[in-house]
């Protein structure tokens, strides 16, 4: 038995063996593939004279060496009997790298980046390579993911298009002479390479070429970049016909419909069949079709008759770690994906609420992957870095002398664990406690015991983030950078934010939110399941237990000092967060009871709170200080909480600590007016002017009576006095019904164009068919291009038969441009100048009490 892998497991193997010095000269070690239908699968059987480990394949006999290897470890000696056999549960276990950047590259959008030595030198650093691949297969991972948005244009030439490439002649050499030695060398260790792209993209120099964008996600499919993509797929699978493919079918190409389902059909199955067809091959290289933005069951219905080896994925906790069994309509489509036929991998992806601190509870990661095989059928793991995704291969750690820590090296805990229980997930507590012990031990140079309370550390600040963004947060998604906060607004008023529904309905037990909780309280109702009182306790105890277990062995580590120190101080950051959020709840909860009493007592009783909570904060910010560069990786204007964080601004908490005490300075000084001006709370509510702009629409003065749509007598019943009086571009119901809407317009002056967007309940993975779906950086990255992601104005037209309003401002430069809106209903409420504010409140227009706006109290004028 030869083959590269068989000669890698057994040089594994041997190089164990000398470096524990152990004697061998007696001990015959005998390799073989004897095929048991249990894919990787092996089985060891010897004795102190002769070992034999035997796999069902290539890969079975890699990780019965390894094994072996780990057993000699332990020993320190051969075993005088051994009789072993394994295989892993999951069928995938693999591991994603990012080839993007914390930041737009000049000139580009989302996603594009060019494989270049100027970019990415890491890139083309073949030790780090080797010291990956070695790490993965330790971990017994065997596939190996590619992020990119378009990175055919930096591997394969087209004869139809040579304008396409996007990168020199030397670049392009390097990228091939890159992608040979890295494919060969995963092979080895039978790691899987997948390469991964989005729709629909084309290459800058392409989209120069033919005067198109390179992304526009309302654009429909057309006949040019069909072609194109296609035969790049073609040409990719023809260079490389042992990579597998990852398609997103979403965020820049138009959310579900046929589209994707033609896509996927008609560009993307006949591109790889064709790179079959032109090498003679009939073995289908696997296809991963990933379920973000897209009606992943119709897609694979269409295609399975087409292509049989498809794979699924789907994120499992959005993109955040918060629960490990979810529930509801997003357990209901890993469900269905599951029972196609084909293999669902649970993709653990961005992790938003966990950076940059370090993260390495085994509970909580076993009980996740737990419920991956019980409630979402998944088969597969698909795992992000646990921190700076978007900024590898390095952490963001701050470290003496300018030095950047690997995320392998600093994170080991992270892959360790989730490896561990994707090969087998149901593992008796007892004897994890006591595995994880002694490996911390061995990590620090400390006794078990002491090992065991590192672990107890790891757990117990393991809670704190995933409890309190699934109580307290806007989204599962990577706009929101937890460690740093939340406004006060944000936690009072979340619908404001664009609140992601699915992160309380489905990624976490049932429960409360903080409206909800005040409500309950003031209405007398019994409260469910997890509660904000509940969590906010729970937190402060975590990280109180978290550092006190690290604090009491500080003098007792040997080994690995330095780091041991970075993981102390994080525990300090994790229980000053905590206690940060913690005393911040409180405040909310205090408050907000003003809504139903009106009585400035109730706000006065949560000053101190939130005083508390800014004192803890400009604690985390002093522990950051000097240790950490950056709390998230994602840098552009994407990230829009607690803030707006475009060009690299507001990424760091001592940026955010001045934002926090402006916040509570304006609230006592709101308390102080109120008292001496009874009933002045809220500023008087003017007209916004209407600009000028030029188009060729029907245009009619917005106010109360007027007819929506010019072919219904649909009717405005109220508006927000905001509103009264701009140029509403009155749009056809039943065109708006049937198409996506385009209206084009001139302007020799910067405009904002305010769209109103129906506030629909809509069903989660479901395509509402009357009403255009309002931007949402969850599932489209270009959401806000034009500043449009933040609602403005909500509840802010009333409508006879038709849902509450929330209002959206779109800003474009002088000139002429096409706005393009997503089929369904909505609203081209008119133009205002650019340089105009539009004020950000809930005009309270057919909305409930639980949902009045008291955001004015944290807001200077």
């Amino acid at each position: 038995m030869k083959t590269s892998r068989s000669r890698y497991a057994s040089a594994t193997l041997m190089q164990t063996v000398r470096a524990l010095k152990l004697q061998q000269k007696n001990v015959q070690i005998v390799l073989s593939i004897q095929p048991n239908g249990k894919k990787e699968s092996f089985r060891i059987d010897g004795n102190a004279q002769r070992i034999s480990i035997s796999g069902n394949d290539a890969s079975g006999v890699l990780y019965g060496c390894l094994a072996l290897a780990d057993t000699l470890k332990y020993r320190n000696q051969f075993p005088v009997r051994m009789n072993v056999q394994d295989a892993p549960e999951m069928v995938l276990r693999g591991a994603c790298i990012g080839i993007q950047k914390p930041y737009y590259l000049p000139g580009r959008n989302v996603y594009e980046y060019p494989y270049t030595p100027e970019v990415f030198p890491w890139l083309y650093d073949k030790q780090l390579w080797i010291q990956y691949l070695d790490s993965m297969v330790s971990n017994r991972m065997n596939s190996l993911y590619l992020w990119n948005g378009h990175p055919f244009a930096s591997l394969v030439k087209l004869k139809e298009y040579p304008y396409a490439v996007e990168v020199d002649e030397a670049t392009f050499a390097k990228n091939e002479e890159l992608y040979r030695f890295l494919t060969t060398e995963a092979d080895k260790r039978g790691i899987w390479v997948i390469q991964m792209f989005y729709n629909i993209i084309v290459s800058k120099p392409f989209a120069e070429h033919h005067g198109i964008k390179t992304q526009e996600r309302e654009r429909g499919i057309t006949p040019l970049i069909a072609d194109y993509t296609r035969k790049s797929i073609a040409a990719f699978v023809e260079k490389y016909p042992n990579v597998g493919l990852m398609v997103c079918l979403g965020e820049a190409m138009e959310g579900v419909g046929n589209d994707d389902i033609e896509w996927f059909t008609k560009t993307i199955i006949p591109g790889v069949q064709d790179g079959l067809h032109a090498i003679g091959k009939t073995d289908e290289p696997p296809i991963v079709l990933r379920a973000h933005d897209t009606d992943a069951p119709a897609v694979m219905k269409a295609a399975l008759p087409l292509y049989k080896n498809l794979y699924t994925e789907a994120k499992f906790n959005g993109e955040a770690l918060t629960y490990a069994r979810p529930r509801g309509s997003w357990a209901e489509l890993h469900q269905t994906l599951s029972k196609l036929g084909s293999v669902q991998i649970e993709n653990v992806h961005i992790l938003a609420n966990l950076e940059p601190f370090r993260y390495g509870s085994p509970d909580f990661i076993q009980q996740s992957v737990i419920g991956m095989h019980e409630v979402m059928g998944g088969n597969g793991l698909h795992l992000y870095p646990q921190a700076s995704y978007w900024d590898w291969p390095y952490s963001a750690d701050s470290v003496a002398g300018g030095k950047r820590l690997l995320q392998i090296e600093r994170d080991w805990i992270w892959y360790n664990a989730w490896s561990r229980y994707a090969w087998k997930a149901n593992r008796n507590r007892e004897d994890e406690i006591n595995y994880w012990s002694a490996t911390l031990a061995h990590q620090y140079g400390c006794s078990k015991e002491d090992g065991k309370k590192i672990l107890y550390a790891y757990e117990q600040s393991g809670e704190i983030a995933p409890k309190l963004l699934r109580r307290f947060g806007i989204t599962d998604g990577n706009r929101q950078t937890l460690t740093l906060g939340m406004l006060m607004t944000q936690l009072i008023n979340p619908y404001r934010y664009g609140l992601f529904t699915l992160l309380y309905d489905a990624e976490a037990p049932e429960g409360e939110m903080i409206l909800d909780y005040v409500d309950k309280v003031q209405k007398g109702l019994p409260h469910v399941g997890e509660t904000p009182t509940q969590i906010a306790g729970e937190v402060m105890l975590h990280g109180n237990k978290a550092v006190a277990a690290l604090q009491s062995i500080a003098n007792n580590i040997r080994s690995n000092k330095a780091e041991f120190n970075r993981l102390y101080n994080d525990m300090l950051c994790y229980q000053a967060m905590a206690n940060h959020f913690s005393h911040k709840v409180q405040a909310a909860l205090q408050l907000l009871q003003y809504k139903y009493s009106k009585q400035v007592p109730d706000l006065e009783k949560a000053v101190p709170l939130l005083q508390q909570s800014v004192k803890d904060y400009a604690q985390l910010a002093r522990l950051t200080k000097g240790s950490y560069l950056y709390a998230n990786s994602m840098q552009t204007q994407q990230r829009k909480i607690p803030m707006r964080g475009v060009n690299a601004t507001y990424k760091h908490w001592t940026e955010m600590l001045p934002v926090f005490e402006n916040e509570l300075s304006v609230f006592q000084r709101k308390i102080d007016s109120l008292k001496k001006e009874t009933g002045a709370t809220v500023a008087l509510r003017v007209p916004l002017a209407a600009a000028s702009v030029q188009s060729n629409s029907t245009t009619i003065t917005l106010q109360t009576g007027v007819s929506l749509f010019s072919d219904t007598s649909v009717l405005i019943r109220q508006l927000a006095p905001e509103l009264n009086g701009l140029a509403l571009q009155q749009q056809s119901f039943k065109q708006q019904l049937a198409a996506a809407t385009e209206w084009t317009f001139t302007t020799d002056k910067p405009v904002k164009i305010l769209v109103g967007y129906f506030k629909t309940q809509r069903a989660a993975f479901t395509t509402d068919t009357t009403f255009a779906k309002a931007p949402e950086l969850e599932t489209n990255a270009s959401a806000d291009d034009y500043g449009q992601a933040e609602i403005k104005i909500s509840n802010a037209l009333a409508i006879d038969g038709l849902p509450a309003v929330q209002v959206h401002a779109y800003t474009f430069t002088a000139g002429t441009h096409t706005l393009k809106l997503p089929k369904g209903l909505c609203i081209i409420l008119g133009a205002i100048d650019a340089s105009k504010q539009v004020p950000v409140y809930d005009a309270g227009l057919m909305s409930d009490k639980r949902q009045q706006n008291i955001d004015w109290l944290f807001e200077a004028p």
